[in-house]
């Protein structure tokens, strides 16, 4: 039963790419909505900030909807979708580095989380900008490996080393809890 969901999923997602390719603006908002979890899980790993990762995700929005029609294979609408957040988060990134904030509040929201949820987050937070978006990814969006290497435009080794890496980060931190 989960498989036929699963399938059943997968062709109205390109169903609604082929009809979102053709202007029908209900089918992007679906996609959109589908994804919108995902890009701001995926925002949150790059910003810290509730305003920047609001922008970001706008202005993806915004480029997908202008660009969709570029889209050359409708099944990785998803994976089009993400490198065009990743690049308007460093973009804010950029942007942000000429900036400086003296009145740093940090004023990310979460839903309501339990205490070892927390910690985790708090734990992948900690982490340094490379190591916390490759295991954001792999780990919480279920990206394959050599898909990060894809999205990043780095070799796949590169992506095992970091996660390997950040697996060991956290364990350090929270070996103790």
């Amino acid at each position: 039963m989960q498989l036929v969901t699963t399938i059943d999923n997968a062709n109205t997602t390109e169903l609604d790419v082929r009809l979102a390719k053709k202007g029908d603006k209900d089918a992007f908002v679906r996609l959109i909505d589908n994804n919108k979890t995902s890009m701001y899980r995926i925002a949150l790993s790059i910003l810290r900030n509730k305003h920047d990762i609001e922008d970001s995700i706008q202005n993806t929005i915004v480029k997908s909807f202008q660009n969709i029609t570029y889209l050359k294979k409708d099944e990785y609408f998803k994976t089009w979708l993400i490198r065009i957040l990743i690049n308007e988060c460093k973009n804010t990134v950029t942007k942000n580095k000429k900036i400086v904030n003296l009145d740093f509040i940090d004023n990310t929201e979460s839903i309501s989380l339990d205490s070892s949820k927390l910690e985790l987050t708090s734990a992948i937070n900690s982490l340094e900008d490379d190591l916390r978006i490759v295991t954001t990814l792999f780990y919480f969006e279920d990206i394959p490996q050599k898909d990060i290497a894809k999205l990043l435009n780095i070799p796949d080794g590169t992506v095992r080393s970091r996660l390997s890496r950040a697996r060991s980060k956290l364990y350090e931190v929270l070996k103790d809890l």
